[in-house]
């Protein structure tokens, strides 16, 4: 899936985006096999495109984040097929977390993790 999507946060560039979910979406990250799901957020008058993990990992978690939920994400910039794109680490739905990353960046989808 690639090592930047699969692994990434940048220590330097770690943010938290608070905000109300416009739209949940889709994107192809291996040419229609698997495919990554996003979140846009809007914070004021901006809006910010997410990436949140593999769609079959977002799906099969008991949180799910729709529009017009108010969340907070920490997230992280990376470089993704040459152009900067936002990871989330977690998100911050009411008093639900949905853990995405760990500190270093590693995903809880591959399964090397303790929850």
């Amino acid at each position: 899936m690639g090592a930047a999507y699969g692994k990434g946060r940048n220590a330097k560039t770690t943010q938290t985006v608070s905000g109300e979910v416009i739209s949940i979406g889709k994107i192809s990250l291996m040419r229609g096999v698997i495919y990554g799901a996003y979140a846009i957020v809007k914070t004021g008058d901006e809006r910010i495109t997410i990436h949140l993990g593999p769609l079959w990992f977002i799906e099969d978690q008991k949180i799910k984040i729709k529009p017009q939920d108010q969340v907070e994400v920490k997230c992280s910039q990376i470089m993704y097929e040459g152009k900067p794109a936002i990871i989330a680490s977690e998100v911050k739905k009411g008093k639900e977390i949905l853990k995405l990353r760990d500190e270093d960046g590693s995903p809880y989808w591959n399964g090397c993790n303790n929850w």
